[in-house]
């Protein structure tokens, strides 16, 4: 028990930690380019400064990015083999097609975009930004394929005891990847969008660099709305999706041990006992969890106590309900995160478009801690989907003490673990060295310090954009 539960945390953590990079670097990658495009189609010099600037943010973040990203299909091996051995025919063709395809595609053009400034031609050089941005959501759609078999198992048949591959289009088409991945690009779109406003309001409160900071919100905060919205409305699709595909993730979400009441209510705050199996002090909003659920005003929701029963009669014995404290208050701190996001958009849209920006601090501070908010969204949705499914690694065919590998000790992995950690704070900490480093010198520092190199056989070297 203990292996499994230091194997659990130490994917977590792990996880969590790659998953800053990810969505940051996806964001920053299509926001850098539109920026571009700015550049290319108005031809005013801010734009070309916006995209050089806040791309070394992006560019630093990919490759701490990348350092992470690569502990996470080690551990496949490491602590989860037997996992592995059952689902690799499955799992393993999305992942490689994510590394052979949308990665070569994503280190190939960032390579020409960083090293093409004033070499390329413009609009070549723009495409090279755009092909970083399309690899980067191509690389997390893959990666969601190989996820959604895990939430809904699709396009395969039991062979020799293993999972294996019978219907590669099944796999790919899997409702859950139609569901998720919108969802998720939004949320990606919207951690960009944020960090870019976060720390150009930072400089605004500072009176530094104000023309460009207050440009440089523009973009993000008209992203920064659509993908909100994008992620509630996607959102509501998942709830849609969850009610046929994982009933008892659903009645976790809610804390509801029984059936509901038709039409139910969705509960915006409770106190949960899980031994008793009930919930007290409910504050509900009417008919919300039957639109949420159903999208419309009518249907109940069954409860866990119910779903039990059935899963036991088609399972087996055993525990099917899920940590439903975890997943109850992850999933309303993610719609609480995504509430404020879109309140924050909407009010600095107004604020832009009255010419008030720049001077309202009360705003200006409120948007440096919004800074977080998309990640705290991320991690919570992160924690729900995949606690929510407990007790299956695989839905309905592999439970999660299964997939453990069964010759790594219990010390093995928690010296793995304090070893991880103790990496990732190194990184974490060079890491926002470099975002302070480049945060102070700003967008106007000496232009040889620039994006790419300069030329050392040109005089001046050719790193001067005003050349």
């Amino acid at each position: 028990m203990e292996d499994l539960i230091l194997a659990r945390i130490q994917f977590a953590s792990t996880t969590l930690f790659h998953f800053i990079f990810v969505p940051l670097s996806i964001g920053l990658a299509f926001i850098i380019a539109i920026m571009q495009t700015l550049y290319v189609v108005k031809k005013e010099e801010i734009y070309k400064k916006m995209a050089q600037f806040w791309g070394k943010f992006f560019l630093i973040n990919f490759a701490v990015g990348v350092v992470t990203g690569i502990l996470q299909e080690f551990q496949f091996g490491m602590n989860w083999s037997s996992y592995s051995r059952f689902v690799g025919d499955v799992f393993g063709a999305p992942l490689a097609i994510e590394a052979l395809l949308a990665f070569f595609i994503e280190s190939t053009f960032i390579g020409l975009w960083i090293f093409g400034w004033d070499k390329l031609p413009k609009k070549l050089h723009l495409a090279c930004i755009w092909l970083v941005s399309i690899g980067t959501a191509i690389s997390a759609l893959w990666i969601l394929v190989a996820n959604s078999f895990m939430q809904n198992p699709l396009g395969y048949v039991i062979e020799n005891g293993r999972a294996e591959m019978n219907d590669f289009f099944a796999v790919i088409t899997n409702p859950k990847v139609l569901v998720a991945f919108p969802h998720t690009i939004f949320a990606c779109f919207a951690t960009g969008a944020f960090f870019i406003l976060g720390m150009s309001a930072w400089k605004l409160l500072q009176k530094k660099d104000i023309e460009f900071f207050k440009r440089s919100m523009t973009v993000p905060m008209i992203v920064g709305l659509i993908s909100t919205l994008g992620i509630a409305f996607s959102g509501h699709s998942q709830a849609t999706y969850l009610m046929d595909a994982q009933p008892m993730k659903m009645a976790a979400a809610e804390g509801v041990w029984e059936d509901t009441a038709d039409p139910a209510p969705w509960t915006l705050f409770a106190i949960l006992d899980t031994d008793k199996k009930e919930a007290s002090a409910r504050i509900e909003i009417p008919y919300a969890l039957s639109y949420l659920a159903y999208g419309k005003f009518s249907g109940s929701v069954e409860g866990m106590n119910t779903l039990q029963e059935k899963y036991e009669k088609e399972f087996g014995d055993g525990n099917y309900i899920p940590p439903v404290k975890t997943t109850f208050w992850s999933f309303r701190i993610m719609v609480a995160a995504g509430g404020l996001m879109i309140l924050l958009t909407l009010i600095g849209l107004i604020k832009f478009w009255r010419g008030k920006l720049e001077n309202s601090s009360k705003y200006l501070k409120w948007m440096i801690p919004a800074i977080f908010f998309p990640f705290i969204a991320n991690f919570s949705g992160w924690i729900m989907s995949e606690i929510g499914r407990q007790p299956w690694i695989v839905y309905g065919l592999m439970t999660t003490a299964d997939g453990i590998s069964p010759n790594v000790s219990a010390g093995s992995v928690l010296f793995s673990l304090i070893t991880f950690s103790l990496i990732y704070t190194l990184l974490a900490i060079a890491m926002v060295y470099l975002f302070v480093r480049v945060f102070k010198e700003g967008p106007f520092k000496k232009a040889t310090d620039d994006l790419h190199v300069a030329d050392p056989f040109s005089e001046g070297g050719v790193a001067n954009g005003a050349k």
